[in-house]
């Protein structure tokens, strides 16, 4: 691993207010504690958030996706979020059980703005919200209601520098090794990722919820 030397290392708060001043007052005015009405219009066209929680095995950051509106929007200050089939992990789920603190990071396809919401959540099991959230006649297996404690939007800088949705900058998918050779090579064998790749077409229209 590549090291450099700790000469130029920003460690303290002062040193770095000396380099990136004071926000502005748009900075500071967009945030607010509860879900205001145009807030909701963004998380209810959103289709996918990344959920990033903390916990005793460290950090964690997961994507979240569905039709558009997946994470409901209970009132000013609750969010409903199913959790839908994925790969058992329950990485965010086991952190949450520990430590309550979470963020979401709100997608907009063609939309430069983002939408952060930071908060508490928990794991529910309660089957009124099971049966609520279920589709295609599948409950997911847990829910996370989250209290909201802070939410704001993210200027497009970032989704503008990356190009995010220009599909001209869409690439090959033959062009990225594929799970199945990742997971061939990274299980040493164990797996076979040809047979991996061939049966996830299928497997992930049977599973999907």
């Amino acid at each position: 691993m590549t090291e450099f030397g700790n000469t130029h290392v920003i460690d303290d708060l002062k040193s770095l207010k000396a380099i990136y001043g004071e926000p502005p007052l748009n900075s500071l005015a967009k945030e607010i504690d509860y879900i205001h009405p145009h807030y909701r219009a963004f998380i209810e066209a959103s289709p996918f958030a990344a959920l990033a929680t903390s916990g005793p095995g460290g950090l964690d950051a997961t994507p979240r996706g569905d039709a558009a509106g997946f994470i409901a929007v209970e009132d000013e200050k609750t969010l409903l979020l199913p959790d839908r089939l994925g790969n058992n992990r329950i990485d965010s789920l086991r952190n949450i059980v520990t430590d309550p603190r979470v963020a979401l990071l709100f997608l907009i396809p063609g939309s430069g703005n983002t939408l952060r919401v930071n908060g508490r959540a928990v794991v529910s099991v309660d089957p009124a919200l099971l049966e609520r959230f279920a589709v295609q006649g599948k409950q997911p297996r847990s829910m996370l209601i989250v209290t909201v404690e802070a939410v704001y939007f993210q200027c497009a800088r970032a989704i503008i520098r990356s190009d995010l949705w220009n599909p001209e900058k869409h690439i090959e998918r033959d062009v990225l090794p594929s799970v199945g050779t990742i997971l061939a090579d990274l299980s040493k064998g164990q797996i076979d990722g040809g047979a991996y790749d061939r049966e996830w077409p299928g497997r992930v229209k049977k599973t999907m919820y």
